[in-house]
């Protein structure tokens, strides 16, 4: 039934101003088109929806994922340069983390927020 159709993630924000320049600029999306209440950006073959809610950052889980199997090194660093501020889960077993980067194995898991909480995760597969 859906699994010929195409998804989207979709991110709950407070402040649309904000998330533009964040998604935008610190991120480096392309913004396909927009609203007061409603963004919409091209991530890879996807879109990401981030549109206005009073319930922004309330979920405690992913709320976004890109798979970044070439870059990601170069990508954490960008960001990093741009002040983003990232996320640590040193107890999660069999994990080590270096830096703002945490090796499994050969996964790599990166976990960063957005101005309102939203948890993003970049990984390398």
């Amino acid at each position: 039934m859906l699994r010929d159709k195409d998804s989207s993630a979709i991110v709950a924000v407070s402040d649309i101003a904000r998330a533009k320049a964040f998604y935008g600029e610190t991120l480096g999306l392309e913004r396909l088109n927009g609203n007061d209440d409603v963004l919409t950006f091209r991530t890879g073959a996807t879109k990401l929806v981030v549109y206005r809610s009073p319930e922004a950052g309330t979920n405690r889980a992913n709320a976004a994922v890109w798979s970044c199997p070439e870059g990601l090194d170069e990508i954490v660093a960008d960001l990093e340069a741009k002040g983003v501020a990232f996320e640590h889960y040193p107890q999660m077993p069999g994990v080590v983390l270096r830096g703002n980067v945490h090796h499994m194995g050969p996964m790599r898991l990166v976990w960063l927020k957005d101005p309102d909480g939203n948890i993003l995760h970049l990984n390398n597969m």
